[in-house]
């Protein structure tokens, strides 16, 4: 039996390394020339040759907001000092951003951020002298982290709402935003009056389009974390409808697709701009003179022609009110020509299910382009995370259940307390809150960076999950093991370690495999803390390929990474239960012996 198991572990292991090793020989191997059509990358500067005219198909509703924020003006830049910023780094600004959502912020192929809002920022930051460090975190945690002074600035193309507002503060406008319904070809659905309470339509949460499917058109959205997977159910026919930021819109859809924007709504919300400290007024104002200096030199408009060509609403111009107006080609003869150019190429034909489902899993381009990141940085850091959170949380689980066993009620209680407080907390609320909560306190330690912060954060979470496992292993013994060991002479603490726990241990192996196995796969939520590019665990790469691309291979190519580690632990419990089980034997037999040799010994000097 023990051979067998040891044969299906090594057919397992075999097979999937040869998948593994095949991909990866495939990606190194490459010249860069893919068989095929190569896949789109959504996180490069399209030019002007994407370029789009104002839609002229915008909901009666979608009147903007009045603007009662944008300044009159700015300092001038030369009187700005950048040693009174209140900087978490001196002359290091640092940013909060995201990955998901290019052109305007994304991961490029060379495993930068990059984007619109990023490298305008980069921009402006080297009007000030300033060097600008990104770090990738979630829209869900990204105001409160800039709130809390974990980032300098958040950078997500973040529309100024009032409710935001009451947790950051703004810089002047440097972009502006339609809202766009796509929905698929041929439906019933042609406008924002088409949606009903019935209508499943999609959303990210945490979004201005969030907002305004709730609170103006008063439904019930489906919520996603992201717009690549919100676009993906729509294609698969999960909703009925996806309202989303017109750039992301736009260049999700890609030929062939069955999909189509039926209709755009300008933002109710005013304009887009960076989140900054509102405590930080220094910080906010030579951000402000920044983007003015960098409106009148052309910059904005250069950048703005590369990543986001397209024709500026009448009425809006970026910057405070004092700002130039920016010299832009006429974008609405470019998408008129750009639209001559389109309707003299031959239409894609539509795909079939078969063919949308190849193409949206099962990319082998992108298998092999996905590889070299997942092999070099996402499975390091995610053994990295998984190993030092299971050790430590072993430790302290184990410790966890004895004193949850323990006779004294001082050590008991709490105990108690710390296991049924763990275990009811959402994971990412435990990592939050280890997260920020103690990282301002140890940043002298970690130098801010939170990476290993989310490692406690898991082991305290695995703590609790393990001591319960080990507390129900230890009681499952039956009590008469602890008496025959007590009667032949064995101290408590001997029977304990010698006998009992043994036991116990080896009745939970399979329990504490899956929560080992639970482990490596919520190494990915300490993406929320923010983290570098080369921090990344394996989930995260996949992500930022899957927005950089549009498709969801890489997310599969990260799976089978998973699977390389989970499929041979799940069998390799079997390896452990049955070597725990010979050495119990040996063990106990050789403690028994001597126990005994030690009381015939006892005896005869008695008797003599």
């Amino acid at each position: 039996m023990f051979s067998s198991v040891g044969a299906k572990i090594r057919v397992v292991v075999a097979l999937l390394l040869t998948v593994l090793l095949a991909l990866t020989l495939s990606s190194c191997s490459s010249d860069g020339e893919t068989s095929g059509a190569a896949p789109q990358d959504l996180c490069s500067p399209p030019g002007v040759g994407a370029a789009t005219a104002a839609p002229t198909n915008l909901a009666a509703a979608g009147a903007a907001a009045e603007d009662r924020y944008t300044t009159p003006s700015t300092t001038p830049i030369d009187q700005i000092d950048a040693s009174k910023l209140n900087l978490i780094t001196p002359g290091v600004l640092t940013v909060g951003t995201l990955s998901d959502a290019p052109p305007s912020i994304c991961v490029n192929s060379e495993n930068q951020f990059t984007g619109y809002d990023n490298e305008l920022l980069k921009a402006v930051a080297d009007k000030l002298g300033l060097r600008v460090d990104f770090v990738g975190t979630e829209f869900a945690g990204l105001l409160a982290q800039v709130a809390g002074r974990r980032f300098d600035v958040g950078s997500s193309s973040i529309t100024t709402t009032d409710e935001r507002r009451n947790t950051v503060g703004f810089t002047n406008g440097y972009d502006f935003g339609y809202f766009s319904l796509v929905v698929p070809n041929g439906g019933p659905i042609q406008g924002f009056d088409d949606l009903t309470a019935t209508t499943r339509i999609g959303v990210v949460q945490g979004t201005v389009q969030d907002d305004y499917v709730v609170n103006t058109l008063k439904l019930n959205p489906v919520k996603f974390p992201d717009y690549a997977t919100a676009y993906a159910n729509l294609k698969s026919g999960q909703i009925d409808a996806w309202v989303a930021p017109s750039q992301q819109a736009e260049g999700a859809i890609a030929p062939g697709d069955p999909t189509s924007i039926v209709e755009n709504t300008f933002s109710v919300n005013n304009f887009v701009g960076w989140a900054v400290n509102k405590e930080n007024q220094p910080l906010i104002d030579a951000l402000n003179s920044g983007l003015d200096a960098v409106i009148a030199d052309g910059t904005w408009a250069q950048l703005y022609s590369d990543w986001v060509p397209r024709e500026l609403p009448e009425g809006w111009k970026p910057g405070s009110k004092a700002a130039p107006a920016p010299d832009l080609p006429d974008f609405a003869a470019l998408a008129a020509q750009n639209a001559q150019d389109t309707t003299e190429t031959p239409v894609a034909e539509p795909k079939s299910t078969l063919q949308q489902l190849k193409d949206t899993f099962f990319d082998w381009d992108l298998y092999t382009r996905a590889f070299p990141d997942l092999l070099k940085t996402g499975l390091p850091n995610t053994l990295i995370l998984a190993l030092a959170s299971g050790i430590v949380g072993t430790v302290l689980g184990m410790l966890l259940a004895m004193a949850g066993i323990s006779r004294t009620r001082w050590l008991r209680w709490p105990a108690r307390v710390y296991t049924d407080v763990f275990r009811g907390l959402p994971a990412v609320v435990i990592i939050l809150i280890v997260g920020l909560g103690a990282g301002p306190i140890v940043k002298g330690l970690t130098g801010n960076n939170p990476y290993w912060l989310g490692a406690a954060a898991l082991s305290l979470l695995a703590s609790a999950y393990i001591g319960e496992i080990f507390r129900s292993g230890i009681q499952s013994v039956e009590p008469g093991q602890l008496e025959a060991s007590r009667a032949l002479g064995f101290s408590y603490r001997k029977s304990m370690t010698l006998v009992v726990v043994p036991q116990g241990v080896r009745r939970v192996l399979p329990a504490l495999m899956n929560q080992f196995i639970s482990l490596i796969k919520d190494s990915s939520l300490i993406y929320f803390l923010g983290l570098l590019v080369s921090q990344r665990e394996l989930f995260a790469v996949g992500r930022d390929l899957n927005a950089q691309t549009g498709n969801l291979s890489p997310l599969v190519a990260a799976g089978l990474f998973y699977l390389a580690m989970t499929i041979p632990l799940t069998h390799l419990v079997n390896y452990i239960d049955n070597a725990i089980g010979e050495v119990l034997i040996r063990t106990w037999g050789s403690a028994h012996e001597n126990h005994r040799s030690d009381q015939l010994h006892t005896n005869s000097e008695l008797f003599y």
